[in-house]
């Protein structure tokens, strides 16, 4: 059995975005991930992932791909990973980090990483300094 890679879990939720799949997208959180977005509003269950995700991909961020990169990967098991990543979201040729992610990944049976809890944090002045693109 060949195990999924954290930066296989992260191209995944990248390639997704890119291609506005929102069922693809949703498909990488577990059946009752939650998912707290940097405005404060949280999705609970993929369900409401994937059927917000559809109309992020067809309204508000249409057209939009995705840069997300780790800065920081702990496993207090081997079935569990916190991945702290820097991301963004945009439509030019190169994409700024301009927020914080934490993924709280775990590992299913057949090895592939999915995601249990994800929060989003716009990043300060400061950091944005710290970690360009």
């Amino acid at each position: 059995m060949n195990e999924d890679t954290v930066e296989g879990f992260l191209d995944r939720i990248r390639d997704t975005w890119d291609a506005g799949d929102a069922s693809g997208y949703a498909a990488q959180f577990a059946e009752n991930a939650s998912y707290v977005i940097f405005m404060g509003d949280v999705m609970l269950g993929r369900a409401a992932i994937e059927r917000t995700h559809h109309e992020v991909f067809t309204r508000w961020q249409k057209g939009t791909r995705m840069a997300v990169k780790s800065i920081d990967v702990r496993m207090p098991d081997e079935s569990t990973a916190v991945v702290t990543t820097v991301g963004g979201i945009g439509k030019g040729s190169r994409i700024g980090f301009d927020k914080f992610q934490t993924f709280t990944l775990h590992r299913r049976r057949e090895g592939r990483w999915e995601c249990v809890a994800f929060q989003n944090t716009k990043m300060s002045r400061r950091s944005k300094r710290a970690y360009r693109a």
